[in-house]
C-alpha cells in the first residue's frame, strides 16, 4: 500500500512547492489563531492556488466557529477539513466537505469510543496529547502500541514524526496516510524547530524514508 503524506504547517508559498516536488500528497494551512503557524486568509489562498494539480489542500481548525470556517471556505479553495479540537459530529459534517477528526492519544482516552459518532469521517487522525498550549504539531510520539488492530476509519498518524521514525511507523502500524509538521520545521542555532518555516531537504528526507517503508513493509 502506498502511503499518503500530509506536510503540515505550511506558511510560505515555497515551502508548499518544496512539498509537492517532493511528492506530498497534501499541505495543511493552519487557521487556529494560537499558533505561530497560523496563517491568514490571503496567505492561504496565495498558497493554495500555486500548488500543482493532485496536492490537495487541508484546513486544520480548534474549536472554530461555524462563520469562522466558512469564511476560510469562501477564501481559500480547501480540499479536507481537519478539527483538531471538540467539535461534535453534527458540526464537522455540517460543511459538506470531507474532514478528519483528531484525536489526542491521552493516557487512559478509549479511542474507539470517542471515533464512535464520527462515523462519516474521512479519517481519524491520531495524535501526541496537547503541550505547551498547543493541541498538536509538538514534536511529541505517542505510545504506538496504544493505537487497536482494527480502526474503523482510514487511520492518519501524526504527533512527533520525522525522517528518523516514521519507517517504523509505516512498518508497524500501516497506516493509510501520515502528518508530520515539526519534524520537517527548520532549526535555529540551538537545534529547535522553526515553527511555519519548513526545511525542503527534510522535507525531502521524510518522504524519502516513507516511499522506502511503503516498498520494503516488515
Amino acid at each position: 500500500m502506498r502511503t499518503r503524506v500530509k506536510i503540515c504547517g505550511i506558511t510560505r508559498v515555497e515551502d508548499a512547492l518544496a512539498a509537492a516536488r517532493a511528492g506530498a500528497d497534501a499541505i495543511g494551512l493552519n487557521f487556529w489563531a494560537g499558533t505561530p503557524r497560523r496563517v491568514d486568509h490571503g496567505r492561504a489562498r496565495d498558497i493554495a492556488t500555486t500548488l500543482p494539480p493532485f496536492v490537495s489542500v487541508v484546513g486544520l481548525f480548534v474549536d472554530p466557529s461555524q462563520d469562522e470556517v466558512a469564511a476560510a471556505l469562501d477564501a481559500v479553495p480547501l480540499s479536507v477539513l481537519q478539527f483538531h479540537g471538540r467539535e461534535p459530529a453534527a458540526f464537522c459534517r455540517a460543511f459538506g466537505r470531507p474532514y478528519l477528526k483528531a484525536v489526542a492519544m491521552a493516557p487512559g482516552a478509549d479511542l474507539l469510543e470517542s471515533l464512535s459518532p464520527y462515523d462519516d469521517a474521512a479519517g481519524v487522525l491520531l495524535d501526541a496529547p496537547p503541550s505547551g498550549g498547543l493541541p498538536g504539531g509538538t514534536g511529541r510520539t505517542f505510545d504506538w502500541d496504544r493505537v487497536p488492530a482494527a480502526l474503523p476509519l482510514p487511520l492518519v498518524l501524526s504527533g512527533g514524526l520525522s525522517a528518523e521514525n516514521v519507517g517504523e511507523a509505516i512498518r508497524r502500524l500501516a497506516p493509510w496516510a501520515v502528518d508530520v509538521s515539526s519534524g520537517v520545521e527548520a532549526r535555529d542555532a540551538d537545534g529547535r524547530p522553526i515553527r511555519g518555516i519548513k526545511d525542503a531537504a527534510r522535507i525531502a528526507a521524510f518522504i524519502a524514508e516513507v516511499r522506502n517503508a511503503d516498498v520494503r513493509p516488515a
